[in-house]
């Protein structure tokens, strides 16, 4: 089958060459299209199913932030940070003269979104966040501080699949060793000395690691940016980063939202679920 995506680059401010999967859509479409963030330590293949699924009817973009899959890893691991990745997505807008988007982002794809919104209020004509808020758990941060950087390999697919369940299995006790699989061909790739690898700079951990530096501070004021905007939020039932108060809290600041949550998954949903496919489905269609 013909990939339904192309492999695109740009160049940030700094001089990086970032890359981004670039799904056309149908020809002479006129719908907005929809810009796909992914989280930490994640990269565009996390979108595969979802972006394919909405190119049906319009234009996808998924980033990968420098450090992570195609893209450039950066000299100074203090650009690893969240208000860099907005900086390096907006210049790509620019260049592409988007004007109006949907949003998805996961965790880290969440907070960007946030962010984008306070810094440029009224160009997002939907916005999907999963498993991220406005207030980030200490015990997730943990979680992740635990393992992000940690620089593990494997000698075959199914070892990495096993570190995966091993390091993971609490945030999906039903997940079976193909859908293990599946997260470690999402997550890793096979380096130069033939030892499978996670795709992503070891060195994003140093500026995660630092007080302060894991999620931007007042985001409250960043998420009232979005308010009235449809949203769906996507919340993992097990989830440790996103707690049920600041989900009441979000829906209280923005009536438009809408809260989908899938049981027996933590931190965080792949969007592929049934249940949550559909609701995305949902919130775009008439989103033009």
């Amino acid at each position: 089958m013909a990939a339904t995506y192309e492999d695109r680059f740009w160049t940030s401010s700094d001089g990086l060459n970032l890359h981004y999967r670039n799904y056309p859509g149908p020809e002479g479409s006129t719908l907005c299209p929809v810009l796909c963030m992914h989280g930490l330590t994640r990269n565009a293949r996390d979108f595969a199913g979802l972006a394919e699924a909405l190119s049906a009817t319009r234009r996808v973009i998924v980033t990968e932030m420098r450090g992570r899959g195609e893209s450039d890893y950066a000299p100074d691991s203090d650009t690893y940070s969240p208000v860099t990745y907005v900086a390096d997505v907006e210049k790509l807008l620019a260049e592409q003269g988007i004007t109006r988007f949907v949003a998805i982002g996961t965790s880290m794809g969440g907070l960007m979104t946030m962010l984008m919104a306070h810094g440029a209020p009224g160009r997002m004509a939907a916005v999907v966040m999963n498993d991220i808020g406005p207030v980030v758990d200490a015990e997730g941060l943990a979680r992740i501080s635990g393992y992000v950087g940690q620089g593990r390999s494997y000698p075959t697919w199914v070892h990495a699949a096993r570190g995966l369940a091993e390091a993971h299995g609490a945030a999906f006790p039903d997940y079976d060793i193909d859908q293990w699989l599946e997260m470690a061909k999402r997550t890793m790739v096979v380096t130069q000395n033939g030892r499978i690898s996670f795709d992503y700079d070891m060195a994003i951990a140093e500026p995660f690691a630092k007080p302060g530096n894991a999620a931007p501070a007042n985001l409250w004021l960043a998420f009232e940016a979005l308010r009235d905007v449809p949203m769906l939020l996507v919340r993992g039932g097990l989830s440790d980063l996103l707690s049920a108060d600041t989900v009441a809290q979000m829906g209280v600041r923005n009536p438009a939202m809408r809260t989908i949550t899938v049981p027996r998954v933590g931190h965080a949903p792949t969007l592929d679920e049934p249940e949550v496919r559909a609701a995305i489905l949902d919130l775009l269609d008439g989103v033009e």
